[in-house]
């Protein structure tokens, strides 16, 4: 990967869906990976999802400024210990206003800021069935960092969990930014390809970290 054949460029994948490829640099995965890692420790930390039908989710989740659980948002971490969500930082905001301004344009940004992050942690078996970003109140344009390993983000349509959909390759350092028109369309993760982290990074698996308008 550190040699491309054909190097890679930002592309719209469907109408208010865009993927800029290496958008964090070295010292900012590193500093947000460092981050994460403060996140996942108890309490609030990174825990199991459980559905309502009985099963599990494969990646694990921790949650900053409101705890997601299917298919709502509590201010504790109602599926796990109990404990008060982790507040989500002011920095992680602005970051995810700068994600929106650089892939969709400033006038794209939303007027509330960003206050819920969800941060989801991928070993070499998880996988994420396709699904809406349904729960929240505002339609602001969801925030989406890859950090670690590669994986297939699948990016479907409004619809349907079914086809049309498109495959894209995000790696570490990877923003992908969805709204307008692609805001409630399904997506999932349907492999992730262990082993191709940077070794700089010091990360085995793959963390996204979805930035959302509550409207809460």
């Amino acid at each position: 990967m550190d040699a491309e054949l054909f190097p890679r460029h930002r592309a719209q994948v469907a109408a208010g869906a865009v993927h800029v490829p290496d958008w964090l640099d070295e010292a900012r995965q590193r500093a947000l990976l460092s981050a994460c890692r403060e996140w996942a420790r108890p309490p609030a930390g990174l825990r199991t999802v459980r559905t309502p039908g009985g099963g599990t989710m494969s990646a694990r989740q921790v949650c900053l400024g409101r705890h997601w659980y299917p298919y709502a948002y509590a201010s504790t971490a109602v599926d796990g210990d109990g404990a008060p969500v982790k507040p989500f930082p002011d920095w992680l905001g602005a970051l995810g206003r700068r994600a929106v301004a650089d892939a969709l344009g400033p006038d794209a940004v939303p007027d509330d800021p960003y206050d819920i992050a969800l941060v989801n942690f991928y070993d070499g078996d998880a996988r994420m069935g396709m699904h809406r970003d349904s729960d929240e109140k505002a339609d602001a344009p969801v925030v989406s960092l890859s950090l670690g390993d590669s994986c297939v983000f699948r990016f479907g349509n409004t619809e349907t969990r079914a086809k049309p959909y498109t495959d894209v390759e995000l790696r570490s350092g990877d923003l992908f930014v969805f709204g307008g028109p692609s805001r409630l369309a399904h997506h999932g993760v349907p492999r992730v390809h262990p082993g191709t982290a940077p070794a700089w990074l010091g990360l085995t698996g793959r963390l996204n970290i979805t930035l959302r308008v509550s409207g809460l």
